[in-house]
This record gives C-alpha cells, sequence and structure tokens, in this order.
C-alpha cells in the first residue's frame, strides 16, 4: 500500500524527460528503483505530471496511441492523509489496454517485478464529461458504455510503497487494462444506472476461492462521481488535455490490490448492474 505522506520539497531543474525515460526503461526491464519522491530532487504533483507528459510524448514517438486514463487514490479518506485536494491519473495506450473475448482473456506476467490486479468499472465517452461537481447521472450522459474491467498494475519500487507523485510520475503503475463485455449507457436507463452504480457489489475470485468483496461506494461513492472528479482535476491542471469523446476510463480499484502470479485464475462477480463475469488466466 502507498507510504505515508511527507510535505513535497520543491521542484528541482531537473529535465522531466530524464526521468520519464529512466521509468519507461525500468518497466521495459523489470529494474527496481527507489521512488523519485525519496531522491535528492524531489518532485511535486507539478513535476510529476511533467514526467507523466514525457512519457506520453516518448510512447507516442514510438508509435503508440493514447487511448483514455486511469486514475489513482480515489477514496477521500486516503486525501486527507496523503495531502491531496483531489485524485491523481494517468494515460493508457493502444497497446496497453485489450479486450476479453468472451469475457475471458489470457495475460503474460512475463517481465513484471510485482503485479497487482485491481477490479474496476470502465467508461468509454461519448462526448466530453461535464465538470464543475456535476451529478452521476449528467456525467453518465457523456458515457457511450460501461464493462467491468481488470488493471494490472506493476509497482517497481520497493514493497509497494510510493507517494502520489511517484504514481504520476511511473504511468499510475499501469501495464495493462483488461475490458469485458460492454453494456451501452442508454438515456432511458442513466437514472437507474447512476443509482446502481452507487450500490452495486463485487467479489472477487482468485479459483474458487473468494478473496475480497468490494462496492461502487469504494471509488467516491460511485464510479460515475469519480469519472466527474477526473473531469474537474483535469479542469483545474492549465496544462493538462481534457477528457474528450472516444477516451477510456478506468475508474479506480473496488478492492485493495491484490498480487498476482503466472498460473492464477482470477474472476469478478458483480451484482446489482447487468455486467457478466470476467475472467483472466495468467501466465
Amino acid at each position: 500500500m502507498p507510504a505515508g505522506y511527507t510535505r513535497f520539497r520543491p521542484v528541482s531543474h531537473r529535465p522531466p524527460d530524464e526521468l520519464a525515460r529512466e521509468l519507461l526503461s525500468a518497466y521495459a526491464t523489470g529494474q527496481v528503483l527507489a521512488t523519485p519522491s525519496s531522491r535528492e530532487d524531489w518532485l511535486d504533483l507539478a513535476a510529476a505530471y511533467a514526467v507523466e507528459a514525457e512519457v506520453v510524448r516518448l510512447r507516442r514517438e514510438q508509435g503508440r496511441t493514447t487511448v483514455g486514463r486511469k486514475v489513482g487514490f480515489a477514496n477521500k479518506a486516503l486525501w486527507r492523509v496523503l495531502k491531496l485536494d483531489t485524485l491523481v491519473w494517468a494515460h493508457m495506450y493502444d497497446d496497453t489496454v485489450k479486450d476479453a473475448p468472451g469475457n475471458r482473456a489470457s495475460h503474460s506476467l512475463e517481465g513484471r517485478y510485482a503485479p497487482r490486479i485491481e477490479p474496476e468499472i470502465v467508461f468509454k465517452l461519448a462526448k466530453p464529461v461535464e465538470s464543475g461537481g456535476a451529478a452521476p447521472t449528467a456525467v453518465l450522459e457523456a458515457v457511450e458504455w460501461m464493462a467491468l474491467g481488470f488493471e494490472i498494475n506493476d509497482c517497481l519500487f520497493p514493497d509497494w510503497k510510493f507517494r502520489p507523485v511517484d504514481f504520476v510520475a511511473s504511468f499510475g503503475l499501469h501495464t495493462a487494462l483488461i475490458v469485458g463485455q460492454r453494456r451501452p449507457v442508454e438515456p432511458p436507463q442513466r437514472s437507474a444506472l447512476a443509482e446502481a452504480l452507487s450500490r452495486f457489489r463485487l467479489k472477487l475470485m482468485k479459483g474458487d476461492e473468494l478473496v475480497e468483496e468490494g462496492s461502487g461506494r469504494a471509488v467516491l461513492r460511485s464510479p460515475a462521481l469519480c469519472l466527474g472528479e477526473l473531469a474537474d482535476a483535469l479542469a483545474r491542471q492549465p496544462d493538462a488535455e481534457p477528457l474528450a469523446a472516444g477516451e477510456i476510463v478506468s475508474t479506480g480499484t473496488i478492492t485493495t490490490p491484490q498480487p498476482v502470479a503466472a498460473g492464477e485464475t482470477w474472476r469478478a462477480q458483480v451484482e446489482g448492474i447487468d455486467l457478466p463475469e470476467l475472467t483472466v488466466e495468467f501466465s
């Protein structure tokens, strides 16, 4: 779990592309790193987002495309502990987001150091999300479809200990998003769905063993409210690209992140919303 927060020191003049290249290289090779926030040149969130932007630039130079965002720290109780005033986020890419045909996927953990699985609600946007504290029903007006998804994250920092700046700079720890069957979000359904998203239950299974149960309330009381909070957070960042039509958003884990290993099969089952069970087999 994330380590406790210490007030950020002033940002140094270290070029953000230097740290971006170091982090990209480490994730490509599985190299363990000291957290950026533990080094002499500490970062604040603005500097961490500058590193994240450099990661985007470098990946685009390699021919990759950004396809959406993922969020982190979607829990207001954590905000008080970590001295945050909103959630944090990072981009996802065309080579990290993949479908699960028939709601079943295989995923290789080759090259991963300490991978963990997070069951999440995933939205695809039909248009930009209204910011300014919009109600869940209004937020869902921007959504084309929703799905159950598995975020596969990896942390190259020892013992999975990091601060928000480390999360942002290291692309949100994101290595993959596995997306299950899409459910279109139609206008007549929005009001009922907005209510259901705050109440649904999820079971996370390892094989036939129940590992943990969670609820939509775990992510800012509703994944729809989490999507709205992301839109608000981006609106307050002058250099951030706002959410756009076509983007995929993974709205935060519904359970605690769980370690995974090759040979394991994990399943997520939901009650209270019409989304089928999602299964992933790790190799």
